[in-house]
């Protein structure tokens, strides 16, 4: 994957003032291209973004902070590169605005033109939390089971692959239902999470950590420790964030043939910001934006 951005640049020029021009959009095509899947299945869905170093200025020259939430459909062309990102809000630290709302306005107006889509934008105080805001940044906890430990009784080895290995799921059928094995009786229900979710920027390759959650229902027998074992296949995959979500999404659609289908993602925080993809098979099951504990 080529990206001709400035994130993998060793050194970077800090702007100190307004540069909506910084922002730099990736054609969301090259990670579905690699997929190699129905890409209008992959394009319901929203990339939460949380950014926890926003600043202005009041009109009285004094600094203001906020932290912000950047909703981007799964259906627009592009993403925005993170770095570019992180420039384009330090250019507006010493920029006065009138109101918190100016400020929304015009992020929304600028990362919509750069996304050429409807990004939604939400800031939050640093006090929203106490006061009892429902839709400001609180932690959260996993819906499901943790299946972190589904290997614990197994001695078989777990092998560092380069790639994500699907042939993984389908192992399942062939395990006993002491390795987690659920035989199931017509479509079934089932939500979990790991912690252990891991692959690498394909641009800098430094690792990026995640906790996946995923609401599956099936017919097929499920097996948590094979499900553990296909994520753990994501350690040296280089990807993107929304193009590993894309990718877990893809495999399990075919896999499993599931009747409803959510994958999310909550990675942990680089350069004062995360992100955070989901991937549904209907709008209805879209679930509210959250942060974990590690974010």
């Amino acid at each position: 994957m080529s990206i001709h951005g400035i994130l993998g640049e060793q050194t970077t020029d800090y702007p100190t003032e307004y540069s909506p021009e910084t922002l730099y959009p990736i054609a969301r095509s090259m990670g579905r291209d690699a997929i190699g899947w129905q890409d209008d299945k992959l394009t319901v869905g929203v990339d939460w973004w949380q950014a926890f170093e926003i600043s202005w200025l009041n009109p009285q020259g004094i600094s203001q902070v906020a932290i912000a939430r950047f909703s981007i459909p799964a259906s627009s062309p592009f993403i925005v590169e993170s770095k570019s990102l992180k420039l384009y809000l330090n250019s507006i630290n010493f920029t006065e605005f009138a109101s918190w709302n100016d400020v929304q306005a015009l992020i929304a107006k600028d990362l919509s033109a750069c996304l050429q889509a409807d990004v939604q934008v939400a800031l939050f105080g640093l006090n929203d939390d106490l006061n009892g805001n429902e839709t400001a940044l609180l932690i959260a906890q996993p819906e499901g089971v943790c299946i972190d430990e589904a290997l614990a009784g197994n001695t078989d080895k777990v092998a560092l692959t380069e790639h994500p290995d699907a042939s993984l799921l389908s192992a399942s059928e062939e395990i006993e239902a002491s390795s987690g094995s659920m035989v199931n009786d017509g479509m079934q229900p089932y939500t979990f999470y790991s912690n252990l979710l891991r692959s690498n920027c394909p641009v800098t390759n430094q690792p990026d950590w995640g906790t996946l959650a995923v609401s599956i229902t099936t017919d097929k027998p499920f097996n948590n420790a094979n499900m553990l074992r296909y994520i753990l296949s994501f350690r040296q995959h280089n990807g993107f964030h929304e193009q590993c979500v894309e990718q877990i999404f893809a495999d399990l659609s075919q896999y499993y043939q599931p009747s409803e289908l959510m994958v999310r993602a909550w990675y942990t925080r680089r350069g004062g910001i995360d992100i955070n993809p989901c991937r549904v098979s209907d709008i209805s099951l879209l679930p509210t934006p959250s942060r974990l504990i590690r974010q």
